[in-house]
């Protein structure tokens, strides 16, 4: 017999997505470190093992946050599980802040106390850096214009409750998002040192790395909530997917700005 709620919290239901995830993710890192490791041949040194994983993860993803956002239209998320969401939403960029803390941590380390492995002077001798004033600069303008249409796009929303005008806005800062991610690997393809060159290469390559797989997961993020605002699941009380993409991509712009002040222009 179903009982009527009587609380401001949403007790889940039995979910088997945990269980299938971390058998995907297993899978996943499994076949990805037979793909890498040079001791292992046969079919288990290709790729499909780690394919098999990554379909598995995706789907894992596409349902279960589909099951979040029917959760959300059906009502589940009160002000109060609101507000786990946002708590939750903002310990996960904390733990993000610190993730990007270690490659600035590194890349500083070197460039100010250079080893006498790369002849003690920075950047490496035999280094060719980037012009920071070219590429990299209309990347940088690239990324803040996507975020000025992401705040549009979450204007519109609060204040106007007009999911039209947030789509628009969410779009045009998707198109942006893909737009730096082609030019940075055209950078990358125009690099004139490799991962295994330096220190240099390897923080390089790690940091805006990282930040570029951190882009493209945003703009997938932005990608969902514009079919979302397509659908007219915002309004200005209930927005809350929609306003933690808004945040995990400022955060990505922020982390740009300190990368290329850090290691375009300081470091080079």
């Amino acid at each position: 017999m179903a009982h009527a709620k009587n609380h401001d919290y949403h007790i889940l239901t039995p979910s088997v997505y945990p269980f299938v995830g971390a058998i995907a993710a297993f899978v996943m890192l499994f076949g990805a470190v037979l793909w890498m490791s040079p001791n292992v041949s046969g079919a288990l040194s290709q790729p499909y093992l780690f394919l098999i994983g990554f379909a598995a993860v995706l789907f894992v993803m596409f349902a279960w946050w589909s099951d979040v956002v029917r959760e959300s239209r059906v009502g589940d998320h009160t002000p109060v599980v609101q507000i786990g969401l946002r708590y939750g939403m903002i310990l996960f960029i904390t733990s993000e802040v610190f993730f990007f803390l270690a490659w600035f941590w590194s890349f500083f380390k070197h460039a100010i106390y250079p080893m006498e492995a790369v002849g003690g002077v920075w950047p490496p001798v035999g280094v060719e850096t980037f012009d920071p004033w070219h590429l990299p600069l209309i990347n940088t303008l690239i990324l803040l214009l996507s975020g000025c249409a992401a705040t549009w796009a979450h204007h519109a929303i609060v204040h106007d409750n007009d999911n039209k005008a947030a789509s628009q806005g969410l779009i045009i800062a998707v198109i942006l998002g893909v737009i730096f991610s082609c030019f940075q690997v055209y950078e990358y393809t125009h690099a004139a040192f490799g991962f295994a060159d330096s220190i240099y290469g390897a923080n390089f390559f790690m940091a805006t790395g990282f930040h570029g797989a951190h882009v493209f997961i945003g703009t997938v993020f932005l990608l969902v909530c514009y079919f979302r605002a397509r659908k007219n699941h915002f309004t200005a009380e209930k927005h809350l997917g929609f306003e933690a993409a808004a945040w995990y991509w400022h955060f990505v712009d922020v982390v740009w700005l300190f990368l290329f002040a850090a290691i375009y222009v300081w470091g080079a």
